[in-house]
């Protein structure tokens, strides 16, 4: 199977297609395509890339390709990478949805493009953000269960890490997954982490021992208070704003630690390209697997009574065509009032770009 990935110059598709080549996971007698764009600077830097990776991995690396024209992308899995990201720097908003008026222009674009000229059976991965846009546009255009958003996968990797951290485990032991949308308004699913080696009263001791007593009822308010006091402290002392991080839940470090990483003047490109390269693996593997992921819903399930049609992040069945059903068991109060919420603040990102389906998602 072949693999194109958008954006293939950018900090996070560059990692994408090393990583692709260097963990193997696709064979020499399949191709890589690079895209990038004719009228800007991956015009040229998407030739020199393919020469880069060809010095680094000829023994065992694809077919390398480029392609400057979303009209030319031509591959079973599309990975959409491409597009503008919030600066990383100390005091720069990471809101993603002040990303959307720029980034909708190339959604739409290659949106137009597979539609128009793929094979009908492409799987496309959105890893740019606001991913529940991308998401949503795609979906529109390519239909639901062929598009799915790898944020909730990144952040449920990130949070089974904390987890595992405050355990004293390696991460292939906890399981669990965070749904919502990507980012600070993520929502952990306390009720669905499972701990390998321990039976149900085991583990919910131990998770009571590093969760405590809080509920998600007041997870907002703990994000933003964290922010304060890190945002004191990133411009004077990071290793100290690190510290602080350590010392606080996990499921509140799960989204303070990548934070503090942009805000720290780097990047989450690594973790970001593993956690795509995770899914693409396993569509191209032709198996199926339960991740999470953000999914264009039609009333698969229901929160506070209504059912959900619209973009969000849940746990699904992935495969090699895509995604095929949602796995949501019955939630926690707190994680369903959560959710519910989140429902609401993603539809008024995506609904403005959306004209004629506003009353089509769920409030």
């Amino acid at each position: 199977m072949d693999v194109a990935v958008v954006g293939a110059t950018g900090d996070v598709g560059r990692q994408i297609c090393t990583q692709l080549i260097e963990r193997r996971v696709l064979p020499p007698s399949s191709r890589l395509q690079l895209v990038g764009r004719a009228d800007g600077a991956s015009a040229h830097a998407t030739h020199g890339l393919r020469a880069d990776l060809i010095d680094a991995y000829d023994e065992h690396a694809p077919l390398l390709d480029v392609a400057l024209s979303p009209d030319d992308v031509v591959a079973d899995v599309v990975v959409l990478a491409g597009g503008l990201t919030s600066p990383a720097r100390a005091g720069a908003s990471t809101d993603r949805t002040a990303l959307a008026a720029q980034n909708h222009a190339v959604f739409a674009e290659y949106a137009r493009a597979l539609a128009t000229h793929g094979s009908g059976h492409e799987v496309v991965v959105v890893v740019s953000n606001p991913v529940e846009l991308g998401v949503a546009v795609l979906a529109d255009a390519l239909g639901a269960h062929r598009v799915v958003g790898m944020g909730a996968w990144l952040d449920t990797l990130r949070f089974r890490r904390e987890i595992a951290v405050s355990l004293g485990l390696r991460r292939h032991r906890i399981g669990g997954f965070v749904a919502g949308q990507h980012g600070e308004d993520l929502v952990p699913l306390w009720s669905t982490v499972r701990i390998s080696g321990l039976d149900r009263s085991e583990r919910a001791a131990a998770l009571r021992t590093v969760r405590g007593a809080r509920t998600l009822d007041g997870f907002g308010a703990e994000i933003e208070e964290a922010q304060r006091h890190l945002l004191g402290l990133v411009g004077s002392d990071t290793a100290a704003a690190f510290a602080l991080v350590d010392s606080w839940p996990p499921d509140l470090r799960a989204v303070a630690r990548p934070w503090l990483t942009h805000q720290s003047g780097a990047k989450t490109a690594a973790a970001t390209a593993s956690a795509t390269v995770d899914l693409l693996d396993t569509v191209l593997d032709g198996r199926e697997i339960v991740v999470a992921g953000q999914v264009a819903l039609d009333g698969q399930i229901t929160l506070a009574g209504s059912p959900v049609r619209g973009v969000l992040g849940v746990p699904v069945v992935l495969g090699p065509d895509g995604w095929t059903r949602v796995l949501l068991d019955d939630l926690a109060p707190d994680e369903e009032a959560r959710l519910a919420r989140t429902v609401a603040r993603i539809h008024a990102v995506v609904s403005p770009w959306r004209p004629g389906r506003a009353g089509g998602e769920a409030r």
